[in-house]
C-alpha cells in the first residue's frame, strides 16, 4: 500500500450498523427449516440486491408475489419490518469514524443500500450525516463490487484513487475497490481496524 492517504471511505452495513434480515423473520416464520427455504427461494439475497441497485419495493414485491402468492404476506413483511433488521450501530467503528472526522481527515461513505431505507437509516443513526458525503447504490443505479461505482464516488467527491483507503466487510467489495486503484481494508472488527489504520500511520 502507498504511504499517502488523503481520503477514507467507509462501507455502512456490517461496518457501522448491524444488518440481519433473519431478525424479524424469526418471529414471522418461526419454523427454522421453512424460514431457511424462504430466504433461499423467495426473498433471496439476489432479489434483495436489486433494491440496492435501485429497483422499487413495489416492483420487487409484485415480482415475487406473482410467483409465490402463498407468501404474499411474508414478502411484504421484508420491507415493512426492515427497521428490525438494523437494530444497532457498531459503537467501536462509529468512534473510529468520528475520531477521523475530528482529526480533520476527509471521510466519505460508499454503500449498497436501497434509497428509501437509507433515508430511514440516516434518521435513526445521526452519525451517518457526519461524513462529507455518501454514494448510495440505490440512488445512482450502480452497485459494489462493480468498478463503476468506485469511479463514480471518486469523481463525485474529488478523490485521488491511489490516496484513498476503503473499509468494507465484503471481500469482493474490497477487491472491487482495489481494481479501481484504491487501497482497501477488509473489515472484521473495530480493534483490527484500529491496528490496520495504525500500520498505515493513522492513529485512532
Amino acid at each position: 500500500m502507498a504511504d499517502r492517504i488523503d481520503h477514507i471511505v467507509f462501507d455502512i452495513g456490517k461496518v457501522l450498523i448491524h444488518y440481519d434480515p433473519a431478525l424479524p423473520f424469526r418471529r414471522i416464520i418461526p419454523d427454522e427449516e421453512r424460514r431457511r427455504w424462504f430466504f433461499l427461494n423467495v426473498c433471496t439475497m439476489e432479489w434483495n440486491v436489486e433494491q440496492d441497485r435501485g429497483r422499487s419495493w413495489a416492483e420487487a414485491e409484485a415480482l415475487l408475489i406473482a410467483s409465490h402468492p402463498e407468501y404474499a404476506e411474508e414478502i411484504r413483511a421484508f420491507r415493512m419490518y426492515w427497521h428490525e433488521m438494523v437494530p444497532y450501530a457498531y459503537d467501536g467503528t462509529v468512534a473510529i469514524l468520528e475520531d477521523l472526522i475530528a482529526q480533520g481527515r476527509d471521510v466519505t461513505m460508499l454503500t449498497n443500500f436501497a434509497a428509501d431505507t437509507f433515508v430511514e437509516a440516516r434518521e435513526r443513526f445521526p452519525f451517518l450525516n457526519r461524513p462529507r458525503g455518501v454514494t448510495v447504490s440505490g440512488e445512482v443505479g450502480l452497485i459494489k463490487p462493480d468498478i463503476a461505482i468506485y469511479e463514480r464516488h471518486a469523481r463525485d467527491f474529488g478523490l485521488a484513487p491511489a490516496a484513498t483507503i476503503f473499509v468494507d466487510d465484503s471481500f469482493p467489495n474490497v477487491e472491487g475497490a482495489r481494481a479501481a486503484g484504491w487501497q482497501a481494508l477488509h473489515f472484521t472488527g473495530a480493534e483490527r481496524l484500529k491496528a490496520d489504520f495504525a500500520a498505515l500511520g493513522i492513529s485512532v
